[in-house]
């Protein structure tokens, strides 16, 4: 079974057969929301809104740990991140779909390890490449299985929010070598990786970031409202390609 993980613009898939919802506890507390236990193509799929089906979780504030655990509870092995990003050079432009490859981790303060009790060991995991390759070659092939172009690699920023960045900031972060910004790939990506889950994610550029594009001086929350509308049909089209594919 895999999972999709939805971010702002995906609190749900209307190409999904619902079986049922399950409420799961876990030991470290709530979910963001009952998992939705479905079939997409026929396959078996777990569905969970990352901010709460009603939006209501700040990335700061979502507990990552809780949805993971759940997820992998309920069988799932393979997990797909869905989250809208700023574009911060000119060709991640927006609706543009994006499968990054790599992640710097801007934020501070997310408790971001399973493994933290005092009677746990010392745990290091290997994240040298944050996204699991072979299933991210996987989400490639469906997005081309699909007919929807996709960027294939990007340096993702995950900033803690909820504001958006300053333009210097921006700047700091394409210095760093960065390419996209957003704030829920972290610890989101490592947490899957301390649970052995596959992880791969699909980012749709919703804007550009602070200070780029055609009026630097100020995001549009409107402009992003419909990208993020008119973009997430392609990525359910993409996702129900993925769920087709025969590995």
């Amino acid at each position: 079974m895999f999972a999709i993980i939805g971010g702002t613009g995906l609190t749900s898939l209307n190409n999904l057969e619902i079986v049922h919802r399950q409420v799961v506890r876990t030991p470290y507390g709530d979910p963001s929301g009952p998992l939705t236990l479905g079939r997409i193509a026929g396959r078996d799929i777990a569905f969970l809104a990352r901010h709460g089906y009603g939006h209501t979780y700040a990335p700061h504030r979502i507990n990552y740990r809780a949805n993971l655990w759940a997820l992998q509870h309920v069988g799932v092995r393979e997990v797909i991140s869905v989250a809208s990003v700023g574009g911060i050079q000119a060709q991640y432009a927006p609706g543009s779909l994006v499968i990054p490859h790599q992640i710097i981790d801007y934020t501070w303060g997310r408790v971001s390890t399973f493994f933290e009790g005092e009677e746990d060991p010392v745990t290091h995991i290997d994240f040298t490449l944050p996204f699991t390759p072979a299933l991210r070659e996987r989400l490639i092939r469906a997005a081309q299985k699909a007919g929807e172009p996709v960027i294939d690699g990007a340096v993702y920023a995950c900033t803690q929010g909820p504001r958006l960045e300053t333009a210097a900031e921006i700047d700091r972060l394409e210095r760093d070598g960065a390419n996209v910004v957003g704030m829920t790939a972290m610890p989101e990506a490592a947490l899957a990786r301390e649970l052995g889950l596959a992880y791969a994610a699909i980012n749709v550029v919703a804007n550009y970031a602070a200070g780029r594009g055609a009026d630097a001086s100020e995001i549009s929350f409107t402009e992003i409202e419909a990208t993020l509308s008119e973009t997430m049909a392609r990525v359910r089209h993409v996702l129900e390609a993925f769920a087709a594919q025969r590995e």
